[in-house]
Formats: C-alpha cells, sequence, structure tokens
C-alpha cells in the first residue's frame, strides 16, 4: 500500500506498508508528484509500517522519475517519518544528512504525537 493524502495547504500524509510493486509505486509516485504541486516550504508525515523491500519492479518505476522527485524534495523542509522498524528510521536519517535543505527526523510507531509536534515546530 502506498497512499498519498493532503492534510492541509501544505502538508502531504503518505502512509506505506507491505511490499510495492509496480503498479502500487505508479500510483504513489503520481499522488506524490500531484498532491505537491503547489508546495512551498512543505512538510511532510510518512507512516511506514509492516514495510518490506519493494519489488525489483516496483524500484526501476522510480529510475526515470529521479528528476522529478528532486524537484518534488526541493518542494519540503521537514519529514517526519514514523515506522515500526529500526532500519527504515536510520535509512530515512541518512537521507536528511545526505539532503541539502530537507530536515527529516524519524520516529517509532509510539511517538505519533511527537512526529506532528515536531512538524508543526
Amino acid at each position: 500500500m502506498f497512499n498519498v493524502k493532503k492534510h492541509t495547504l501544505n502538508r502531504l500524509d503518505i502512509e506505506i506498508s507491505g511490499k510495492l510493486d509496480s503498479i502500487q509505486m505508479i500510483e504513489g509516485l503520481n499522488g506524490l508528484l500531484e498532491e505537491s504541486t503547489d508546495f512551498q516550504h512543505g512538510k511532510m508525515l510518512y507512516r511506514i509500517t509492516d514495510f518490506e523491500f519493494p519489488a525489483f519492479s516496483a524500484l526501476a518505476v522510480e529510475i526515470p522519475r529521479i528528476p522529478q522527485l528532486f524537484k518534488l524534495i526541493a518542494r519540503f523542509d521537514k519529514v517526519a517519518v514514523v515506522a515500526d522498524k529500526i532500519w527504515v528510521r536510520r535509512i530515512s536519517e541518512i537521507e536528511g544528512a545526505l539532503i541539502p535543505g530537507l530536515s527529516i527526523r524519524a520516529f517509532n510507531v509510539d511517538q505519533q504525537d511527537q512526529a506532528e509536534d515536531w512538524l508543526n515546530a
């Protein structure tokens, strides 16, 4: 599952769970791009549970869209990642350290309120 929902005018909420296939990846990426078109200094809240590494076909969908995804990232300042797996949280924080201008902070699933507070600070 890869669902994207506009929470406010400048915030997206994304839910990801299970093992993504190419169709779910296409739909999810389309949702991200469409819903964030007018964002500036946006925020994202990711909820990632029961996540399994995506199928190769799902990863292959991302490669031609890399330029679009870099433009998408530039629309955001903060990303809170709420995940049940420590490796997902660690990778998220590493990404935050590598992407200039984007602050990513990871939270355990029992820290949903802290993630919301951090995004709104």
